[in-house]
């Protein structure tokens, strides 16, 4: 490997080989210095590289040297120029698009040529074969040869590319506009098996990204631009899949849209779920699931009405027409009758997936009561209106299907209606998601429902029917498919009848197949058989041991079954606690785990902070030098053009920054200088040319000032006669209207007094009506407030005579309590004092006791006997009856007891206590209790009172 001292030169190198024809060789080198640890540091002659390096990858068709160059220069440039990256993957996949097209035109047959099932596998036995034996090689196998290594390499190319971009934040708008092209490319040529693959790809990079959230530049599926890009790519994936009608592989893009959404707990926008329902209306159409196709078109339809407002009436008729049409195409029956319990389950659990689907529920904890079922959509479109909206045809064919009752003519009224509705349909103008809609295509589903309908009612009403008659009711339908329709129905408990082919007869009811008495004959035989075997050959009587084991039998079960249950309660309170030890575990290991993600999220958070803080005021610092340096440099090109072509000072020498600035600011300032000159010059010559204007225009203004004094004394005069002659022809019309009035005064005057005299009366009435109603008021206030002052007295005398008794009781409670304190502590004082006396004589007998055995012992030859336990004589004489056997007695009052009570011919002081006794260890025995009916040594805790 060569080793260069800058890419320059590799680059040079490289372009040295191409001319003669070593692009190998170029390749390589320019490989070498690519992956070389020395040129680590991004700089802009590797942008050039790179070019020149997929180029040759490209001619040469060196897929794996290009993906390796690529993820070298990805570690170069990530972290400092993310856009030179971007500019050399679009060149690199333009430049193998571009090879991929030129290839397509030099082909003549272009679907020959693209007819490979498969464009990553090796070529097949027989075209190696066929190559090698046929001496001249047909025009097929050449066009193969040209074409499909460059389609080859394109798909390789693309691989390339999102493996490179995947994961990324910075990149993750071009690693969306790839993964478009790469759909396009698919779609454009057909190819299914890369499409899956690429389907595949995309979904393994999603779940990459959720399992390794440490990853650095990793998306934010949180943030709206990176959510909108990933869901944009699972949207354009799901349209593609359902143009190569790849019915799997889009239900599987459903699944991806709706799981990406679960993850950030979002709703995408009304025009992407349009396109969402419209899709799963065509997939479940396709794979029978009627059900779920018809609620997939309601939920079309309700975001159409809500969110199209451009949406015609016309289309919103053809949109509810066929969400009516599809609930009816619906099968009437359940399918899971007669199944097993695991088909059930399994059946339940993909229903609840559709119903997570359809509903687009973000939430996966499934709700039973969400399964879907046709009466509730039925009853769902009647109660949002839906039926409302659709055609008239529609209406009367569900009104015929749900609600009438036409044993014979149900077939011969829905059949024209077929007939229209199959001509329904066309393309929407204002629904540009659904592009058309066709109702023909439930005609099949609805001549199957109108067939079960009219069998139901047929039953119902008849016992039996001629099928030719049956077959005349349904003209639409064949007797054969008809016979294959009520077969399914009856498989599913819908319908009960069974056909007499033989004599051309239906029977309905609930009439037992042949096939009911019949089910069970095998299992009745093998009884027959056991029993009759048992008979012929019965077993021999052996000695039964029964009437020895009855006995003990209930005893040994009752043994064993709580041994068993003792065991099982060891064996699950084991269970318990090795789970609460494994969970204890696993929430320590998550703790810990949280807390050192959460440590390297910090310090992962703080070092890029510090390094994007550091790359902004370096680049700050580098574009204001740069801005400077422009406007030195501009003010330096305005001096030079204002002296028109002179030289500058400096030229031909090294001009610097500060040297540029300074001269900028010297001849701004004499800029500045020059044009405070020119406006004090202007300034002067104005105010001449002022003072020389109003000099001579003084006179003219004093002329036109006197005519206008005269003109305007004219206009006074003329004015002031105008209006004394205006005045006069006032004054007499107001002395006509005088004299025309005069007489209508007495009349005035009278109906003037009448009218004071009258209100004068009614004001004195409702004064009086006012003064009588206020003193009621007052009274009645009065006596209001009276009873209000007699209510609160009582109630605070009630208050205060009820709080004098509480504090009443509360100090005889008080007093009580004392006076009960003080007696018990005077009691347990006199119990004290007794304990200590009676304490005080059973350690004086233990004294004498203890003498008198060592005295025994010290005597030779004599043997001591065993000595009776006996009571010690209480302390003073107390008159107490004898204990009844059994009965506590306290430890105090144990000495009261007869001496009749007590062995004869032994004193109380001369009995010896049982110190010789060889289970007494030592004084620690003195404090046990003693059993009942027994005298022993007192104790403190036996003399407290029952």
């Amino acid at each position: 490997m060569a080793n260069f001292a800058k890419p320059e030169n590799a680059l040079k190198r490289a372009e040295e080989l191409i001319n003669v024809g070593q692009k190998q060789d170029a390749l390589q080198s320019l490989h070498d210095l690519i992956t070389s640890k020395r040129y680590r540091a991004w700089q802009k002659p590797l942008e050039k590289i790179m070019f020149k390096y997929v180029e040759l990858c490209v001619d040469l068709r060196k897929g794996r040297f290009a993906k390796d160059g690529l993820i070298q220069y990805r570690i170069i440039c990530q972290q400092v120029n993310v856009s030179s990256l971007e500019e050399v993957i679009k060149h690199f996949m333009h430049l193998s698009t571009e090879k991929a097209e030129q290839a397509r035109t030099q082909a003549q047959a272009l679907e020959e040529a693209l007819n490979v099932d498969d464009l990553e596998a090796d070529k097949r036995p027989e075209d190696l074969m066929l190559s090698y034996v046929s001496g001249e090689k047909g025009r097929d196998r050449s066009d193969r040869e040209v074409v499909t290594p460059w389609f080859k390499f394109l798909w390789e190319t693309y691989r390339t590319v999102l493996e490179i971009l995947r994961n990324n934040s910075k990149l993750e708008a071009l690693y969306a506009m790839t993964a478009h092209r790469a759909f396009q490319f698919c779609k454009q040529y057909k190819r299914t098996t890369e499409f899956r693959r690429l389907c595949e790809i995309i979904r393994n990079h999603l779940a990459n990204l959720n399992k390794y959230r440490d990853q650095r530049d990793r998306p934010d599926l949180a943030a709206p631009e990176s959510l909108q890009l990933y869901l944009d790519t699972r949207f354009e994936q799901l349209k593609i899949a359902t143009e190569l009608e790849l019915w799997q592989e889009a239900f599987r893009s459903v699944e991806d849209i709706h799981g990406l959404m679960c993850m950030v707990k979002k709703t995408p926008k009304p025009s992407l779920m349009v396109v969402y329902y419209a899709k799963l209306t065509e997939i479940f159409w396709i794979s029978a699931s009627h059900l779920n196709h018809a609620y997939a078109w309601f939920k079309l339809f309700s975001l159409q009405k809500s969110f199209n407002r451009n949406l015609s009436q016309k289309d919103l008729q053809l949109i509810a027409s066929s969400v009516v049409l599809a609930a009816l195409s619906v099968s009437p029956y359940d399918q899971t009758h007669a199944a097993s319990h695991a088909e059930i389950e399994n059946e339940k659990e993909r229903n609840w997936r559709m119903a997570n689907l359809i509903g687009f529920n973000l939430d996966l904890k499934i709700d039973r009561g969400d399964v879907l079922s046709r009466s509730a959509l039925l009853s769902e479109l009647v109660a949002k209106g839906v039926l409302s909206c659709a055609t008239q045809e529609v209406k009367d064919l569900f009104h015929l299907l749900e609600h009438e009752f036409l044993p014979l003519d149900l077939a011969v009224k829905i059949q024209p209606l077929l007939t229209r509705i199959s001509k329904l349909g066309g393309r929407l103008a204002s629904a540009s998601s659904v592009p058309e809609v066709q109702l023909s295509q439930y005609v099949p589903a609805l001549e199957k429902l109108g067939a079960l309908r009219l069998l139901q009612q047929v039953s119902r009403v008849y016992q039996s029917m001629k099928i030719d008659h049956l077959s005349r009711m349904i003209p639409f339908s064949d007797f054969s498919v008809v016979e294959k329709i009520y077969v399914d129905a009856v498989k599913h408990n819908f319908i009960a009848m069974k056909v007499d082919h033989m004599k051309g007869v239906m029977m309905f009811g609930n009439m037992g197949l042949e096939s009911d008495g019949l089910k069970d004959h095998l299992t009745n035989f093998a009884e027959s058989l056991n029993k009759t075997r048992a008979m012929v050959y019965p077993p021999p009587e052996r000695a039964s041991r029964l009437g020895e084991i009855l006995p003990s039998l209930a005893e040994t079960v009752e043994r064993e079954h709580r041994r068993l249950l003792a065991r099982k309660s060891i064996i699950e309170r084991r269970k318990e606690e090795q789970e609460r030890q494994l969970l204890e575990m696993e929430r320590e290991e998550e703790s810990r785990r949280l807390m050192q993600q959460k440590i390297t999220e910090e310090a992962e958070a703080k070092r890029l902070a510090t390094e994007s803080e550091l790359r902004k005021k370096q680049r700050l610092l580098k574009e204001i030098e740069e801005k400077e340096l422009e406007e030195a440099q501009q003010l330096l090109q305005d001096v030079s053009k204002k002296k028109k072509g002179k030289k500058p000072l400096l030229d031909g020498e090294k001009v610097t920054k500060q040297t540029l600035l300074d001269m900028a600011v010297h001849e701004q300032i004499k800029e500045r200088e020059e044009r405070e000159k020119k406006l004090t010059k202007l300034s002067k010559t104005m105010d001449h040319l002022e003072r020389a204007k109003r000099e001579e225009s003084a006179p003219l203004i004093e002329a036109a000032y006197q005519q206008r004094l005269l003109e305007e004394s004219v206009l006074h005069e003329r004015e002031q006669q105008l209006e004394i002659e205006l005045s006069q022809q006032r004054h007499e019309g107001d002395l006509k209207e005088k004299n025309r009035l005069v007489r209508m005064l007495g009349t005035k005057t009278i109906f003037q007094e009448r009218v004071v005299h009258r209100r004068q009366a009614e004001f004195e009435r409702r004064r009086a009506e006012r003064e009588e109603q206020i003193s009621r008021m007052i009274q009645a206030r009065k006596l209001e407030r009276e009873a209000m002052r007699k209510k609160i007295f009582y109630v605070r005398s009630e208050e205060e005579r009820l709080k004098k008794q509480q504090e009443e009781e509360e100090a005889r409670k008080l007093e009580e309590a004392e006076r009960r304190r003080r007696e018990e502590a005077e009691r347990k004082a006199k119990l004290d004092e007794i304990a200590e006396k009676q304490r005080q004589r059973e350690r004086e007998l233990d004294e004498k006791a203890e003498r008198q055995k060592r005295e025994l012992l010290a005597r030779p030859g004599i043997e001591p006997r065993p000595i009776e336990p006996v009571v010690p004589a209480p302390a003073a004489p107390i008159a107490v009856a004898a204990p009844a056997p059994g009965k506590y007695v306290p430890r105090h009052l144990r000495q009261s007891i007869p001496a009749a009570a007590e062995p004869r011919g032994v004193r109380p002081d001369d009995r010896p206590t049982l110190s010789n006794d060889r289970w007494r260890s030592d004084r620690s025995d003195e404090r046990r209790p003693p059993a009942f009916g027994a005298g022993s040594k007192s104790t403190w805790s036996s003399s407290r009172p029952r």
